[in-house]
């Protein structure tokens, strides 16, 4: 009989996890580290990401610390090149940094645009690029990347933002089936509304609170560790024969 905790356990298990300083990413470092992972948390924020893997230490976790900026070809690459010196082995690799401009088109600004894509479209390009070789290379690994739900539902202002959300989960697919006979799985995770820090100035005004609670069914925003057991199952062996999905997290929102 397959022994199904053990699937899930990550114990042994290497991960690098970037945008950790706050949110889900910092959430998805946390979990990844109570399954067994040893983790390193990157984010552009140096002392936001030392501050993440500290807590994860207090509570007997492996953790360290690095800067990245997710936008960077250059950052995003020496990141890999470092965790695979630490570790020698890269299991799993996380991105979940995104910028949001919200503005209708007919008011985005070229600067505005290149913000947005940079980060959100080029970002996981160059994610995927870094550790997908290393992957590729050691025959294994799980890359996780983060979609949304405005990937397939709208409103005024969010359509470029949707856009990019959009194409993550196409580049997901596509690499995916680049990848997949060496072993490499590829999938994103699509959030809803998540209680972040990001978000806490939307959730003291009531009736925007409200508002995007009763989008979902369950009537109520999502907490970022919600969100980031998902991830711990994408990384996991569980999720062993799922590859090129992006899996929502969005409280029936879609």
């Amino acid at each position: 009989m397959t022994d199904y905790r053990k699937l899930f356990d990550l114990t042994g298990k290497s991960a690098v996890v970037l945008g950790a300083a706050s949110g889900i990413g910092k959430s998805s470092a946390e979990a990844l580290a109570g399954l067994g992972a040893s983790v390193i948390c990157a984010d552009v924020s140096g002392d936001g990401a030392e501050a993440t893997a500290a807590g994860i230490r207090a509570q007997s976790g492996v953790a360290e610390a690095a800067v990245c900026d997710a936008a960077s070809a250059a950052s995003v690459s020496a990141l890999a090149a470092s965790g695979l010196q630490k570790f020698g082995r890269l299991d799993i690799a996380v991105t979940t940094p995104g910028l949001n401009i919200r503005k209708t088109i007919l008011d985005y600004s070229e600067e505005d645009l290149d913000r947005v894509i940079n980060l959100n479209i080029k970002g996981t390009v160059w994610f995927f690029q870094a550790f997908g070789r290393i992957m590729m290379d050691q025959r294994g690994g799980s890359l996780i990347a983060c979609s949304s739900v405005r990937a397939v539902t709208i409103e005024p202002g969010l359509a470029v933002y949707g856009s990019t959300k959009a194409a993550i989960g196409l580049l997901v697919k596509g690499f995916a089936s680049e990848v997949g006979r060496f072993g490499v799985r590829v999938n994103a995770i699509a959030p809803s509304i998540a209680e972040t820090a990001l978000t806490r100035p939307f959730k003291e005004r009531p009736n925007i609170y409200n508002l995007y609670a009763a989008h979902t069914v369950l009537n109520r925003w999502s907490s970022a560790d919600e969100v980031a057991t998902a991830v711990a199952y994408l990384a996991s062996d569980a999720a062993s024969y799922v590859s090129g999905s992006t899996l929502f997290v969005d409280g029936g929102w879609t």
